[in-house]
């Protein structure tokens, strides 16, 4: 991994492939401070379908209408009106669910999971039960509007209409679980089967060498898409329509959040990437969406700064290949 300068080295107790700790006062990398610091955590969303393949002969009927063949098609019926407000306040709970587990994580390379911060497990828990509350106070109120939108649906699908398709009631049909996988090799792996264990401890390791690449690759791509939107809107830039884009406060508060999000997640694996991230937010410290309104300095001096800062991103980016071969051949040497 590349050295860390500038900044306090963190030092923990780890674990080697052997099983046996390293001295306390070791220097802890940025993939063995992942794996010291964080737990892996999935979110598992279980969704009541709302559309349903048609049948053969009903794809051939469909198929006929444009002299086509039945099996060149594909179509698919809606089962319910997923714009009513009860259905809409259903997935948006999902939503809110699924955004607050992915901005309290860091990706990691097994699919559904990601790594959560261990001190912030009792307060991802509690929010997730609110989560939890919420959906299920949203899904009694569309069972209430549940007989309503199959009769419109009745309506709106005519023959295609089929009343198998869809359950008594709507309560349990939607859930939000969550658990925290072990991503570390079994204990009794280690007494049946040494030589195994150890190529899982070292598929391990790697495993969040690769999820500090993830986590880089993270944090440049939702940094780069801000910066270039504030900039975009700073300086003017047009639409195709030839109208200016439209700056709203959002585009200030997000980039706020996003230094928030980075200083709580960050592991400082990439000195060139907390460097710009530290230059964006002096850039916009203290600086609140109606000044940049109101103030043509101070507009054009900050849609300059975070101008070099998204160029300095774009190179960083081109160069990240040939970082990650160093960093290979580090880890190799080592």
């Amino acid at each position: 991994m590349t050295t860390i300068t500038d900044r306090p080295s963190v030092r923990a107790p780890t674990q080697t492939n052997s099983g046996e700790a390293n001295e306390p006062n070791s220097i802890v990398s940025p993939a063995e401070q992942l794996r010291f610091s964080m737990t892996a955590v999935r979110l598992s969303i279980s969704w009541l379908g709302v559309r349903k393949s048609l049948t053969r002969d009903q794809k051939q009927q469909a198929a006929d209408t444009f002299g086509a063949e039945g099996q060149y098609l594909s179509a698919a019926k809606k089962l319910l009106d997923t714009k009513h407000p009860a259905y809409q306040a259903v997935t948006s709970v999902k939503g809110k669910a699924a955004a607050y587990w992915k901005g309290m994580t860091l990706p990691y390379p097994d699919p559904g999971v990601r790594l959560l911060r261990q001190d912030q497990i009792e307060t991802f828990n509690t929010h997730l039960l609110d989560f939890r509350g919420q959906l299920d106070e949203a899904v009694t109120q569309l069972d209430q509007h549940y007989a309503e939108l199959k009769v419109t649906a009745r309506d709106r699908l005519g023959s295609l209409f089929n009343e198998s398709d869809y359950p008594a009631r709507v309560t349990g049909m939607f859930t939000i679980d969550w658990d925290f996988p072990s991503v570390e090799p079994p204990d009794y792996l280690r007494q049946l089967c040494p030589d195994l264990w150890r190529r899982e401890c070292q598929r391990v390791t790697q495993r969040f060498d690769e999820a500090v690449e993830l986590a880089e690759q993270a944090f440049m791509d939702e940094f780069g898409k801000l910066v270039s939107h504030i900039t975009e809107r700073l300086n003017g830039t047009q639409n195709e329509d030839g109208k200016p884009k439209v700056f709203r406060d959002s585009a200030v508060t997000n980039l706020h959040a996003f230094f928030e999000r980075f200083r709580q997640l960050n592991i400082h694996s990439n000195e060139q990437l907390d460097a710009l991230v530290d230059r964006a937010q002096q850039a916009v410290t203290g600086v609140v969406a109606t000044d940049l309104r109101t103030s043509s300095g101070l507009r054009q001096r900050v849609a300059d700064q975070l101008s070099q800062v998204k160029q300095s991103l774009d190179e960083l980016l081109v160069d990240r290949p040939r970082r990650r071969i160093l960093r290979s051949s580090q880890r190799e040497e080592a």
